[in-house]
């Protein structure tokens, strides 16, 4: 009997399968992938029973402890609603569309429990319960298993799936289907049957779902990627050997955080004084009990269960179109934003210079905090940018670089330092998908928002996180690409040219989730569903994905006392500059009657000071100022001559 009901299932299955190629046919998708194109080895459908909702959770989990309980930080995540995400469902829609069958690599991780069930076809996530909907649930996470596992009991269960993950990545989790609840706490006194599980701790488990490759595409001995044999699954499921989408993960095992002592942390960790692990910063220790039983203990080593990230915008959609839905907590979503919000101000930091050789340069170093690139993730529409504004002493606009207009939400991108990933097609794959179109479409080669076609990185000058190196990056398909960072380099230097005559420069470094730019795209080439308008109508109603301020910083210059270019500055010559142990100033002009110099850092911080040209030893209309005591950098000398102000920059070397 138990048979008979395998067999119906495989059966249903199967018809629901072939409905779906069916209806994808119809549809005229431009490259004839299958289902089998994106088979990943782990657990598969069916194979690892079935999962309670989060609903069940929150009686033991939920309502006492708003900040430390796992439900209602876990209710605030975008874990929590990662298959209720209209930006993700609009984006599913456009990968369907371009490769038919692409959505199920999508679908198992933002929704693994209807994945498992077999809900995952029609891969536009039609079939999907609102259970499903929950995103990445409880059950799911507490009853994965590490497949590299040497427990006798795991080892049992991997012995009956087809392919067992060699590797953490690419959404090839190996998930149990007895129902013990895994954690990282020893003789835990529970409910229900649990595990300790080491794996629940390291960022190998992160990296199911955030080391993320097209599997359709393997890597040629050029470094080029190029579709396999369609309608057969990939040769190699090496992370490395497909073409990379999301390297999180690995960005993070090439860091100085991947080691004993990982990186000291005021900002990030909680209770930890050092971060080393993915969960340390996205799951940070609190102080609380993990149930509201009374025999829980409190702990000081409580995983916070918000895993925040920097997405502060689809919060505010999910609870504009689940407005009536219990199960989405809105207060949740408020507090998730504020802690994003919290993330990002403390994901870089920012410093400024005042630099002059022939011209005033502001020079504008963004340093990464984080324990991977800055900014991280599924690259598109994803950025981060500087706005640098310079005022005259009448506060007008001299000079503005990283305009952004939040009534059109269009950025400036022909003047503005924007750090963040670009995708493309290649041309043989842009042919193969041309010559597959039932439409008026044409995929032209070049940078793309194809995200299940494209498999060239056309840019990526996102700030590498500390311990960087270029062997490494390159080691895990994440170099710089048309960019270059030193080996060691965890920020990145730019230089704004700006008038002589400014009073004050305003920095500020942005974030935004989402641009117009990718939300014009998942609108103008939908050509499936409403889910493409659904989004840009929210879009529009929610700010547009306004940017949000990460980091901002104010040098004022008038210490300079920079003069019009209508002063004589031939008045005076420094030499050499830059400088060793000391510099020279001849003076070009034998009518000296008040004489004042002073040093000061680009800063503003007055170094040293000389009055009258007695103290300088002059001699010959020259005088020769010692620099044994100045350590190396550039410096502002201000120096009143008669009636004249005269500002020169200094470089110690």
């Amino acid at each position: 009997m138990k048979h008979l009901e395998l067999k119906l299932v495989a059966l249903v299955v199967l018809v629901f399968i072939f409905t779906s190629w069916v209806s994808n046919r119809v549809q005229g998708f431009y490259v004839p992938t299958t289902i089998d194109d994106f088979f990943m080895p782990g657990s598969q459908p069916l194979q690892s029973g079935t999962f309670a909702s989060p609903n069940m959770c929150d009686n033991c989990h939920g309502n006492y402890d708003t900040n430390a309980e796992p439900a209602f930080t876990w209710r605030g995540s975008m874990m929590a609603h990662s298959m209720r995400d209209p930006l993700f469902e609009a984006s599913l829609t456009i990968s369907n569309q371009d490769a038919a069958f692409s959505g199920d690599l999508c679908i198992r991780c933002h929704s693994p429990g209807g994945w498992l069930e077999g809900r995952s076809t029609p891969t536009d996530g039609s079939a999907l319960t609102t259970n499903d909907r929950q995103g990445v649930q409880c059950h799911v996470c507490h009853k994965m298993v590490d497949p590299m596992s040497s427990i006798a009991n795991d080892v049992t269960y991997m012995e009956n799936l087809t392919n067992v993950p060699s590797v953490h990545g690419n959404g090839m989790y190996v998930i149990d289907s007895e129902d013990i609840r895994r954690g990282p706490y020893e003789n835990v006194q529970s409910n229900h049957a649990t595990m300790y599980s080491e794996f629940h701790t390291s960022s190998n488990m992160c990296a199911t779902c955030h080391d993320v490759s097209n599997p359709v595409y393997s890597k040629q001995p050029d470094g080029t990627y190029l579709p396999n044999t369609l309608g057969l699954p990939s040769s190699n499921f090496d992370t490395y050997e497909m073409f990379p989408v999301e390297r999180t993960f690995s960005e993070w095992k090439m860091s100085a955080y991947n080691s004993e002592t990982g990186v000291v942390s005021d900002a990030f960790g909680g209770n930890l004084e050092s971060v080393i692990s993915c969960q340390d910063c996205h799951m940070k220790e609190v102080t609380g009990k993990g149930s509201n039983k009374s025999f829980s203990p409190i702990r000081n080593d409580l995983g916070q269960h918000d895993l925040t990230g920097g997405n502060t915008f689809v919060p505010l959609l999910i609870k504009d179109l689940y407005s009536n839905d219990s199960n989405v907590d809105q207060s949740a979503l408020d507090d998730g934003i504020l802690r994003a919000q919290y993330m990002l101000q403390h994901a870089a930091t920012m410093d400024l210079q005042a630099i002059m050789d022939d011209d005033l340069e502001i020079e504008v170093k963004i340093t990464n905090e984080t324990g991977h690139k800055l900014p991280s993730g599924y690259p598109e529409g994803r950025r981060m940018w500087i706005h640098l504004v310079a005022y005259d002493t009448n506060n007008n606009v001299l000079f503005e670089s990283g305009s952004y207009d939040s009534e059109t939400a269009v950025l400036d991108l022909e003047n503005t330092k924007i750090y963040e990933a670009k995708l493309g097609i290649s041309e043989e794959v842009a042919e193969i998908a041309n010559a597959n179109s039932t439409t008026s479409y044409t995929y032209n080669p070049g940078e793309s928002f194809h995200f299940a076609l494209n498999n060239l990185i056309v840019k990526d000058n996102r700030i590498p996180p500390r311990g960087f190196t270029n062997a490494n990056f390159e080691a895990i398909q994440a170099a710089p690409v048309g960019y270059s960072y030193e080996d060691g380099s965890y920020w990145d230097i730019t230089y704004f040219e700006i008038p002589e005559n400014t009073y004050k420069v305003v920095v500020q470094l942005f974030y935004q989730t989402v641009s117009k730019e990718y939300i014009d795209f998942l609108l103008n080439f939908n050509e499936t569903n409403s889910k493409g308008q659904e989004l840009y109508d929210l879009w529009v109603a929610h700010g547009k994905s306004a940017p949000e301020l990460m980091a901002e910083e104010e040098l004022i210059l008038d210490f300079l006392n920079l003069p019009d270019s209508s002063e004589p500055k031939e008045l005076i010559s420094i030499f050499p500059n830059p400088a060793s142990n000391e510099v020279h100033l001849k003076f070009h002009s034998n009518e000296i009657q008040n004489l004042n110099i002073s040093i000061f850092t680009s800063n503003g911080t007055l170094v040293q000071e000389f009055n009258n040209k007695e103290n300088f030893n002059y001699v010959d209309n020259s005088i020769t100022l010692k620099l044994d005591y100045i350590s190396k950098g550039t410096y502002i000398m201000r120096i009143r001559l008669n009636d004249s102000i005269i500002t020169k920059f200094l470089v110690v070397k």
